[in-house]
């Protein structure tokens, strides 16, 4: 289980990687002087949109993921005092 989990949050961190890298630094190009309304008026596609909601949902996956691999893998600390059975002498 854990190494399946350790596959998952591998790649959806590369997929996150990925969209944070393809996403245009400077707010995606839009040009001030159209209000930022470019992609609307030239009806270009809004690829901006979809790359930005992808980016959340891998980083949403991702916590969730790493949330999921710790619970899994739990404390690892002693067991507690009631667990252990009592020695009679």
């Amino acid at each position: 289980m854990l190494s399946t989990l350790a596959v998952l949050i591998a790649c959806v961190s590369v997929l996150l990687m990925a969209a944070v890298l393809i996403q245009n630094p400077k707010g995606g190009g839009i040009d001030p002087t159209f209000g930022g309304q470019a992609q609307q008026l030239f009806g270009a596609a809004r690829s901006t949109d979809f790359i930005e909601k992808a980016t959340w949902v891998l980083a949403g996956t991702l916590v969730v993921l790493c949330v999921v691999a710790v619970l899994t893998v739990g404390t690892g600390g002693p067991v507690a005092p009631t667990d252990i059975p009592l020695q009679s002498r």
